[in-house]
């Protein structure tokens, strides 16, 4: 990685920066039954996923202790808007792919709060404007699980919905099928 992140609690490093963090990523757990797939991701197909190319995956640790507390990957995207019946807009684009916090640190630790916030803040925002300065990206976008409460963190975290026709455009030209039955978010930089 050429850039180091940290803050007063944590590090941000990418996958392949340690050799520890083969062993560090079978062991993230999420919260709830319905992210089991963020943490699949993780422990199953972060490797491959960087060898082909498909994502870059950033490991958020502990200065500490080393415990891993969240991960998120990164990659290219855009995504259509809707201009008229004839023409749309093609936005150049960052996909926050998965974001998500290790339970298992959450546990470990009940005294250090808003991790995810610390991790987007610190670490996915800081990467992404450094990727900017080297490509055209106007925006940065995520496939939220349909929760409200998902839904509410990811706004005050600058993120906003398209309108329902909107949405269902950007689904019906660039949804992945995995991200079946998300919420589109995204956020201009």
């Amino acid at each position: 990685m050429i850039l180091q992140f940290e803050n007063t609690v944590f590090t941000c490093e990418h996958l392949h920066d340690s050799a520890e963090n083969a062993s560090l990523i079978k062991g993230f757990t999420v919260k709830k039954d319905k992210g089991e797939g963020l943490a699949y991701f993780v422990r199953e197909l972060a490797e491959e996923n960087e060898s082909s190319g498909e994502n870059c995956t950033y490991l958020v640790k502990d200065r500490n202790t080393h415990e891993l507390a969240g991960y998120f990957a990164l990659r290219t995207g855009l995504f259509t808007v809707k201009i008229s019946e004839e023409d749309f807009y093609t936005v150049p684009s960052i996909e926050l792919s998965n974001f998500a916090v290790n339970e298992n640190y959450r546990k470990s630790h009940p005294d250090i709060k808003r991790v995810g916030t610390s991790m987007f803040y610190d670490f996915i925002l800081p990467l992404v404007r450094y990727i900017k300065s080297f490509v055209g990206i106007q925006a940065l976008y995520i496939y939220a699980l349909p929760e409200d409460r998902l839904i509410e963190h990811y706004s005050s975290l600058g993120f906003e919905r398209l309108e329902e026709e909107g949405e269902q455009f950007v689904h019906q030209h660039v949804k992945p099928d995995y991200d079946d039955g998300c919420i589109f978010m995204f956020q201009m930089l």
